[in-house]
């Protein structure tokens, strides 16, 4: 599979995206770059309040920007294409002097970025990348292809097939997974699904992984809205049609907490996790505080954790280079093309969580407490 792989996933939507697309790059308007940080507003655009992730973004985004004296229009648009249009409109309108954008889908906004780059406002994606337009300037995210290809790990270090550092496991197979992925219009899911693959490709060729359903391309196990109660209606029709035999299900592939949860709910209902049917090996992404408590209490096996302090930071970093008319500093040029240009990155580190890393990873740097991963629940 490999970069081969994305290139063939992307593709399709990109050619679309690219019909449409007009319009230069966005500028840097009419500021001088001289003015006070109380005379410039951000336009931060979230997706959704309905995942914990977004709303920690969203708020440490604002807090960081607003710590250094700028106006801040936060909004989040309810994972609904038309409002978050709506809302980046009026940013635009009401003057935003940088716009920081996490779309909700990548290829929805180009009317949007085509009057932000007329209006030299210049645009952030922020974590998902926006496709099939000039006029994004900057990207900040993780490596989400090594995102993908951590969550292959950890499925095959929970099932015993390699050791945590990576040497061959004990364990011979044959097992039994099942494969999700991520909502089609982020453009993530084809590296997170496309890292994962790569990685469980040569256990499935050589028959150690079974995928019983054999829905194995994206289209077939993806989640749109990466919806945790879609998540479960797909695993329990996986138990019900390819399952129905007796067989068990020993691991599944989750891009991400809440699709994971989801998956949890339908097997715990159909028995897994009571007696001697043990829960399947279940991977995740983004350390949300209800998956960790899982983790804790191994139910959950592993979740890949992005700080998204330190990706709220780059946002800001950004801004601040674009107010000041400099260019941000990227640490990636070449990976993310969004099918019409390569749009410079900021990309930082991952790490996989397991039970035994939630103190050293999560406790001990003050992302959750303690008394937060015992509850399951943040506090307000």
């Amino acid at each position: 599979m490999g970069r081969k792989f994305l290139v063939a996933l992307g593709g399709a939507a990109l050619a679309l995206s690219m019909a449409a697309c007009s319009g230069g790059g966005a500028g840097s308007g009419d500021k001088t770059g001289d003015e006070k940080p109380s005379d410039l507003t951000i336009g931060v655009s979230m997706p959704t309040q309905t995942s914990e992730r977004w709303i920690a973004d969203g708020n440490a985004v604002k807090s960081k920007l607003e710590a250094k004296g700028y106006k801040v229009d936060l909004q989040y648009a309810g994972d609904d294409i038309p409002t978050q249009s709506q809302q980046v409109d009026q940013m635009i309108t009401q003057g935003a002097d940088v716009l920081v954008i996490a779309a909700i889908d990548g290829t929805a906004l180009n009317s949007q970025l085509q009057a932000a780059a007329a209006a030299k406002i210049p645009v952030i994606s922020y974590d998902r990348l926006i496709r099939g337009s000039k006029d994004v300037d900057f990207y900040v995210s993780f490596d989400n292809y090594k995102v993908g290809v951590a969550q292959g790990t950890a499925l095959l270090v929970g099932l015993g097939l390699l050791d945590k550092d990576g040497s061959k496991g004990t364990a011979k197979g044959p097992f039994n997974v099942e494969l999700f992925a991520g909502s089609l219009d982020d453009n993530n899911t084809q590296y997170f699904f496309g890292g994962a693959m790569d990685t469980l490709k040569p256990f499935i060729d050589n028959g150690t992984l079974k995928v019983k359903s054999k829905q194995t391309t994206p289209e077939q196990v993806a989640i749109l809205r990466w919806q945790q109660e879609t998540a479960q209606k797909r695993m329990e029709n996986l138990l019900t049609s390819a399952y129905n035999d007796g067989s068990k299900v020993d691991g599944v592939l989750s891009p991400y907490d809440g699709i994971s949860r989801g998956i949890i709910t339908a097997l715990q209902n159909a028995g897994y996790g009571s007696g001697a049917k043990k829960l399947p090996v279940v991977t995740g992404q983004d350390a949300e505080i209800a998956s960790i408590k899982l983790i804790n209490d191994g139910v959950q096996n592993s979740t890949v954790f992005k700080d998204t302090r330190l990706l709220a930071e780059q946002a800001v970093n950004a801004s601040e280079a674009f107010l000041q008319k400099k260019q941000p500093q990227a640490n990636d040029t070449q990976t993310y093309n969004n099918g019409v240009k390569v749009v410079p990155a900021y990309l930082l580190p991952i790490a996989t969580v397991y039970k035994d890393d939630i103190k050293a990873t999560l406790i001990d740097s003050g992302y959750w407490t303690a008394e937060e991963v015992a509850a399951g629940q943040a506090k307000k």
